[in-house]
């Protein structure tokens, strides 16, 4: 019995040893993204991404906790626009501010997640004009510790925030072409 138990312990140590060593050969960053065609001039679409307070008419983290705390602080939109919240299990608790802007072509954001899991990532959304359409892509990036890598062997990822930017400008396309 005692030989057996060592055995699976071993083969535990194994397996757990193997997992670590195949997470640490993936990249050390990841990157997001989805793509959109609005039918609405960039400015139009642009100040529904600039303006923190107009999330709530498309961003689909909004629809998952709709009891969800915010706080709004910082500028009104624009560089230095602050929006913090605070959720259930699907939404978490965070903060995001946007660090830069070119009207009306990009916003950058800086996303600090807090609850479930700390990590610090970029956020950005970008708008070419196409004929009488906007391409907007929202993309995220950041650097990937260990354990991001870990969990990325068991879940995708990519799938998983990429749906949810799908969804997201999805919404955005409505509201924009309203």
């Amino acid at each position: 019995m005692l030989r057996t138990t060592a055995y699976v312990a071993a083969g535990l140590v194994i397996v757990v040893a193997g997992i670590l060593i195949y997470a640490a050969t993936r990249p050390d960053s990841f990157r997001v993204q989805r793509s959109i065609s609005i039918k609405a001039p960039p400015e139009k679409v642009f100040a529904l991404i600039n303006d923190l307070r107009d999330w709530s008419k498309w961003s689909p983290y909004e629809k998952k906790d709709p009891g969800m705390k915010r706080t709004f602080s910082g500028a009104s939109s624009g560089k230095g626009a602050v929006y913090e919240w605070d959720g259930d299990k699907n939404v978490g608790k965070g903060r995001m501010e946007i660090i830069e802007t070119a009207s009306p072509s990009r916003v950058v954001i800086k996303l600090d997640f807090i609850k479930p899991f700390e990590g610090h990532n970029t956020a950005e959304f970008t708008l070419e004009p196409k004929g009488d359409s906007t391409t907007v892509t929202w993309g995220m990036y950041g650097a990937s510790p260990l354990m991001m890598k870990v969990m990325g062997i068991f879940m995708n990822m990519d799938r998983m925030i990429g749906d949810d930017f799908a969804a997201g400008l999805a919404n955005l396309k409505a509201v924009a072409e309203k």
